[in-house]
């Protein structure tokens, strides 16, 4: 499948696809109903204005909808299809503008998730696809694809869906090697938005260290480069989405002051922290979902909820690792690093640490509420209890074997078992492994944290005890870390 982009006006993108070697009496054509990284249907199909197909000779074929994001074509001896269609894209900078969004301005600067866009041939996700931009020649294109000029060249649909990109002619890119894996810090929006003081050096030498770390974790890094392809906004933000060789970071300051001239300031060392925190959790997804995927997501099916209940596994454990890499690496002192762990603390604690729902159970609910609020004490974050579990198993595994052993032996278990062969795990799969490193069943640990839905904080206190804090709650009732 080739694809072609072309923006004329704000927030359109029009979509020309090019598929050969039809056959047969009748194709469907399918735009995915979801992305990989936020497990709710989000229906692209709603931004689609006009859609047509056309045959080798340029005749116009009939189609009609089957489904709400599903078009079938009667093929009438045709053996390739043009289809033309547009994508309204959202608005930037008034807080629809994610990072698993689109955006195109064709004076400014495109950015593109190709899974909101781009449809598919059914059947044919497996074969190689490249995707054309009509952008200006002096712009540059920030993606993990490899390109010939200004066309994107992937393996198939998956890796073709799996690689967003930014074009612009105002991105700054900024270089470092981390054990030999090439990265790059890809930002637009400094020149408009970032203050003075964000330090090039500084970022390089403190990603270059927690990408080190994690690297060392592991043994080895899935791909050959990573691209951090970062979006700085005007107004507060923080949303990052992990992809196989890449992640987009959409991120926005706090105002701290506004001078007598009306001139803001914003919190310069409040962005850079977030910068940190979310570049290194989306970093860990690299091997953790990218490639230690749960067996219901392998392959993705693009048409419809794909339920599993790990997710605790995939965001919590991702979400614990994110900040304490930065700590193991140096990035963040005893006092950053518990600032951060705090914040985890208190989203679980004052907010769901009574709910209803165990975190399994909670998992296979994203596909309901999983990104709302939702009703008081239903649910439970993946990320944040899922973090605080992850932290009580590493601390019991650190203080059973006295730090010889803990949660990093799972992980490099997960690893080399299902990440490096790619091929899928399961709840009993990720169970037995715990079970194999800690040398016992662990019910109680998955049965109290995991498939449970008792409050935390005795059992957390007594692991907390292993590394000299605990938690109490104020007179508000507020959680408190000592």
């Amino acid at each position: 499948m080739q694809y072609a982009l072309t923006v004329t006006s704000p927030h359109v993108i029009d979509i020309t696809c090019r598929i050969d070697q039809i056959t047969g009496k009748t194709l469907d054509l399918q735009l995915p109903a979801w992305r990989p990284g936020r497990y709710e249907l989000q229906h692209f199909a709603k931004n689609v204005r006009r859609f047509a197909v056309f045959d080798q000779d340029d005749r116009p074929l009939p189609v009609r909808k089957v489904t709400r994001d599903r078009w079938r074509v009667q093929l009438n001896g045709a053996t390739s299809l043009r289809v033309d269609y547009d994508y309204f894209a959202l608005v930037a900078g008034e807080h629809r503008l994610d990072a698993g969004s689109s955006y195109a301005d064709p004076t400014h600067f495109w950015y593109v998730n190709p899974i909101n866009l781009c449809i598919y041939a059914d059947g044919r996700l497996n074969e190689p696809c490249s995707l054309t931009l009509d952008i200006p020649d002096h712009w540059d294109i920030a993606c993990g694809l490899p390109r010939e000029g200004r066309t994107l060249l992937a393996s198939d649909y998956h890796a073709l869906v799996d690689s967003p990109f930014i074009a612009s002619d105002t991105l700054q890119a900024i270089r470092y090697e981390a054990r030999g894996v090439a990265c790059t810090v890809w930002i637009q929006g400094w020149h408009y938005y970032l203050p003075p003081s964000f330090d090039r050096e500084q970022i390089i030498r403190d990603f270059t260290r927690f990408s080190e770390a994690q690297i060392d974790l592991f043994g080895e890094f899935p791909q050959p480069d990573y691209h951090f392809l970062t979006i700085v906004l005007p107004v507060a933000y923080y949303h990052g989405v992990e992809h196989r060789n890449s992640t987009v970071l959409v991120l926005g300051p706090e105002v701290e002051t506004i001078d007598a001239d009306g001139n803001k300031t914003a919190d310069a060392a409040g962005l850079y922290t977030d910068l940190l925190g979310v570049a290194s959790h989306e970093l860990f997804h690299t091997w953790n979902v990218c490639r230690i995927r749960p067996a219901e997501l392998l392959p993705y099916d693009y048409t419809r909820e794909n339920y599993f209940t790990t997710c605790f596994v995939a965001e919590g454990i991702t979400t614990y690792y994110g900040d304490l890499m930065l700590h193991r690496s140096g990035v963040f002192d005893d006092v950053a690093y518990q600032k951060e762990l705090l914040v985890i603390l208190k989203r679980h604690f004052e907010v769901a640490g009574r709910a209803a729902l165990s975190l399994t159970e909670s998992s296979w609910d994203l596909w309901l509420d999983g990104y709302v609020r939702g009703v008081p004490d239903r649910k439970v974050s993946v990320y944040h209890k899922g973090a605080i579990v992850s932290m009580m198993l590493d601390l019991y595994l650190r203080r059973k074997f006295a730090n010889a052993r803990s949660l990093d032996d799972v992980m490099r278990l997960l690893w080399q078992r299902f990440g490096k062969p790619f091929i899928g795990y399961t709840y009993d799969d990720y169970r037995a492994i715990v079970a194999e490193v800690a040398e016992e069943p662990m019910d109680w640990y998955f049965d109290t944290c995991i498939t449970g839905n008792a409050p935390l904080e005795a059992p957390l206190n007594e692991l907390l005890a292993f590394i000299g804090l605990h938690i109490t709650r104020d007179a508000d009732g507020l959680i408190v870390l000592s």
